[in-house]
């Protein structure tokens, strides 16, 4: 099945979870801050976007930049842009040699060792960190603080065949802990997503400031179901407004619900795509997409991008998507093959990720084998589309 957050995030499975609570590190202290655009679908063997400003989880999401990108990186997906071939890894954490980000990410590299393994080796141990939070540490995101962190720092010493003491040196102050009503795009995302969401995982310390400088206005979204029934792609074509002046990028998550779903193939053709990173993990693509330009305060902008996806193990029975934000319309088509063709399709409406469905009503499948929902005045929720296959 699949399910795409309105206009935030995309999401096709799985969905995201809050993984170590560890916190963000202050500003300057490594990489640049992330904005945020949401975008997330959601289905079986689909990817799921969240609003029209894509926000992720807590937990980094991303792949070390500074680390050479291996082919055997279980979370890493080759991207494509219009005719260049790029890697997911494209995000410098701008720090110094001396640094804990710095020093993990190349004691990583010369190692050898993908994040997925490292994650494993320290569950060996009774220690459960995942890879968007091993990521979150390598790029200067967030920094181990609780005592479970601490324990798993220690361990990465003794895994990275490092002396003793050298990651943990190299940490800075405690901050004070505690979590305040989060502002704006947060706490929205929140009363749509709930805590510790697959999104909040997958954006990492990214998800506080989730698309805080644009909103979307209008989306379309487009799933393609293949002959098997399982999902072969889909595209999206977002228009965002900026909320204030020097908007420049937006993010999108994309879950699968299905593990065999994969991204295989990616092309933004309004845009340009900077990051494309899978967390296998997570089973989430989180796509970061400049505009190439800043805004002015209320200017807008066109986001259109399309992702591959290989098959998935079941056919998919179900897309979504979420918005945080009110859309003045949202179009959503499901294309299925000749071969594939559902008995019943239906509307329906969440409250927020989770919640029961309401407002179901039946829908027609067009000529084209098709079917598709056009919403004016898109409420916050999840808004999707279901449909069942015969015996």
């Amino acid at each position: 099945m699949s399910r795409r957050a309105d206009s935030d995030e995309t999401r096709a499975t799985a969905r995201p979870g809050r993984e170590d609570g560890d916190r963000p590190d202050p500003p300057g202290r490594g990489g640049r801050p992330d904005r945020d655009d949401r975008d997330s679908r959601d289905g079986r063997g689909r990817t799921a976007a969240a609003d029209a400003d894509a926000r992720p989880d807590q937990p980094g999401a991303d792949a070390p930049s500074a680390e050479p990108v291996r082919t055997e990186e279980a979370h890493i997906t080759a991207a494509r842009t219009g005719r260049a071939l790029t890697t997911s890894a494209l995000h410098a954490a701008a720090t110094g040699a001396d640094t804990f980000p710095a020093v993990l990410r190349e004691a990583l590299g010369r190692r050898g060792l993908s994040l997925e393994r490292v994650s494993e080796r320290l569950k060996a141990r009774g220690i459960t960190i995942s890879q968007a939070t091993l990521s979150s540490w390598q790029r200067g995101r967030s920094q181990p603080e609780r005592a479970r962190s601490l324990r798993a720092v220690d361990v990465l010493e003794e895994i990275l065949d490092l002396p003793a003491g050298t990651l943990r040196s190299l940490l800075g102050p405690r901050r004070p802990r505690g979590r305040t009503t989060p502002p704006g795009a947060e706490g929205a995302a929140l009363q749509i997503l709930g805590e510790d969401s697959v999104v909040e995982k997958a954006l990492g310390a990214r998800f506080r400031h989730f698309n805080q400088e644009t909103s979307s206005l209008m989306v379309h979204d487009i799933v393609r179901i293949g002959e098997s029934g399982t999902m072969s792609g889909f595209s999206t074509t977002n228009v965002l407004r900026a909320g204030r002046a020097g908007a420049d990028r937006a993010l999108f998550v994309l879950s699968f619900d299905d593990e065999a779903a994969e991204p295989v193939d990616i092309r933004v053709t309004c845009g340009r795509l900077a990051e494309a990173t899978y967390l296998k993990g997570l089973k989430s693509l989180v796509l970061e997409i400049h505009f190439g330009r800043k805004l002015a305060k209320l200017d807008t902008t066109v986001v259109s991008y399309a992702v591959e996806v290989s098959p998935s193990l079941t056919p998919a029975t179900h897309y979504e998507r979420w918005s945080r934000t009110n859309l003045h319309e949202y179009l959503q088509q499901v294309y299925f093959h000749p071969g594939a063709l559902p008995v019943d399709c239906h509307r329906y409406v969440r409250e927020k990720v989770g919640a029961p469905p309401r407002a179901q009503r039946r829908i027609p499948l067009g000529a084209a084998h098709d079917v598709h929902v056009l919403t004016s005045r898109c409420k916050p929720g999840v808004h999707g589309v279901a449909w069942e296959y015969g015996p």
